[in-house]
């Protein structure tokens, strides 16, 4: 069983198709907080820097999905599900201009999935 650490909603992928026919390919990471508090942040592909500090969780949309080491540890129990609603986004995120935000939503993981993540480590 492959479990996704990450997902996305219909309506997020169809705004992250639009916004990678606009500015090419495109990354997201999970913001930790500060400025944007915690939201996930889209840039386009290459303008973050990801480092030893990032786990790659898997792509949404086809593009790829990072968060920060200590903030995964906090999250790892759960799935994420990024969706997209109205309102303003990160100030440093491209859907920003749009008058769109994303949005992490989360369930915690059944006990197969669970196991199944064990297996993957």
């Amino acid at each position: 069983m492959k479990v996704e650490k990450v997902t996305a909603t219909e309506s997020a992928l169809e705004f992250i198709e639009k916004l990678r026919e606009k500015h090419g390919p495109l990354m997201f990471h999970q913001s930790g907080g500060c400025c944007d508090g915690s939201s996930p942040m889209c840039f386009s592909e290459g303008e973050f820097r990801v480092g030893e500090s990032d786990v790659y969780l898997g792509d949404i949309g086809g593009m790829p999905f990072y968060m920060s080491k200590d903030q995964y540890e906090y999250w790892k129990h759960t799935q994420l599900i990024i969706d997209v609603v109205d309102g303003r986004g990160g100030m440093f995120s491209l859907e920003g201009p749009e008058g769109k935000r994303f949005l992490t939503r989360s369930r915690m993981y059944t006990e197969e999935e669970r196991e199944a993540l064990k297996n993957e480590a």
